[in-house]
This record gives structure tokens, sequence and C-alpha cells, in this order.
């Protein structure tokens, strides 16, 4: 009884938190899905990575805060504010999840797992041949609480995100991983560095303060060697 108990206790102010969040009650009000989208916008600002008439994949998409910002970011100023803007959309969105997801208009999504080839072959041909100006990549994996499994799923996905932007993504193209700090986290940056001529590791205030992940951003592919 005595676990359950701290059990609610523990629910009960996680949601008392998430239900008083600045960036929750903003996401309800602008009509986006997830405080996630103020994650990517303060990424974005930081970095200027999206602009009209790119083609973009989102990894990891549900339930499509993500997808929404970038499709608000490719629709013209008349869309107004907040939210997937609805009707003209310049640019290519191809959002993919083991969710499901809730269709946001223009955007192409995929339901299956990343790490199955099978579901990276219907991406690939989703794209059409096209190269991919930016990935952006919010998966993690279920985390166990023992950090060297923990660490060896996250690293897993991050090093299929990053062979995936090494083979589409344009000379001057960009990838976001969300990663986590803790075992194999320089590792990663390391990766990063070895593929791209510019990483910066970024925590939007949009993260919680007690959350261990931040977003590492690649810019511009470096030359095979």
């Amino acid at each position: 009884m005595k676990v359950q108990t701290k059990s609610k206790k523990v629910n009960k102010a996680w949601l008392h938190d998430h239900v008083t969040d600045p960036y929750v009650q903003r996401a309800h009000k602008e009509g986006f899905r997830s405080r996630a989208a103020y994650k990517l916008e303060e990424i974005d600002q930081t970095c200027q990575l999206l602009r009209p008439g790119q083609v973009v994949v989102d990894l990891g998409a549900a339930p499509g805060a993500w997808s929404q910002y970038v499709r608000r970011r490719f629709a013209p100023k008349s869309a107004g504010v907040g939210g997937a803007a609805a009707g003209q959309l310049d640019g290519t969105i191809v959002a993919l999840d083991l969710l499901e997801f809730e269709p946001i208009e223009g955007v192409h999504f995929l339901q299956g797992d990343f790490r199955e080839q099978a579901v990276l072959d219907a991406l690939v041909a989703a794209l059409g041949g096209r190269r991919v100006d930016v990935v952006l990549s919010d998966m993690a994996p279920n985390l166990s609480g023992i950090d060297v499994t923990d660490a060896a799923r996250v690293a897993h996905l991050v090093e299929l995100a990053l062979e995936f932007a090494q083979a589409h993504l344009t000379p001057k193209g960009a990838l976001v991983c969300k990663v986590f700090h803790g075992s194999g986290y320089s590792q990663l940056v390391e990766a990063f560095r070895m593929q791209f001529r510019v990483v910066k590791a970024i925590k939007p205030k949009a993260s919680r303060d007690r959350s261990a992940e931040t977003f590492l951003v690649g810019i511009g592919l470096k030359e095979r060697r």
C-alpha cells in the first residue's frame, strides 16, 4: 500500500507540473500538439535551420508538434500564427513514427520502426530521389533505468539517424537528434563531429530542468575521405 500511495503522489505531482507548465499552456493556446514545438522553435531560431522550399524528414514524429512547427514555417505569413497552418505549403515534410499520428494537412506520414529495413526503404521511396535539407530526430527508446543498457539504446537510434543523414542530406543539410547526458554522451558528440563541419549542443528552455535530454545539431556534411 505504501508503494501505491507513493506512486499516486508522484503521478499527482507530475500531472500538476504538466498542467501548470507555461509551455504546455502555450501549446494548448496556440494549437500545437505538445510543448515540444517550442524546443524545435528555439533550436531553429538558434541555428537558422528551416526555411520554405526545403525537404524535411521528422523521425519519432508523434504526436506531431515538430511537423506542425515545420509546416508553420513553410506556410505564407498570411496564414497567421500558431499550430499547423492549413492550405498552401511551400516545402516537403515526411514524418515517421512507431505510434499512430493524427493527420496534418500536407505531411506525408509513415508508421513503422525506423530500425527495420523495410520501413527505411519506404521512407526513402517517399522521398522520391530528393535530397533532404533537414533531418529531425526526436526518437527515444523505452528506458530501463539501467545506464549501460539505456545508453546503448539511445546510441543505436542516433547512429541510425547519422547513417540516414550521411546517405540523404544535401551537402549543407542539418541533423537534429535528441540525446541524453550521461553514459555514452561524449561518444555521440564525437560521432557528430566526425560527420559534420558545425556541431552544437542545445538544451532548449522548453525542456524541463530535471530532464537529461539535450539536442545535438550537426550542420554541413564533411566530405568522406
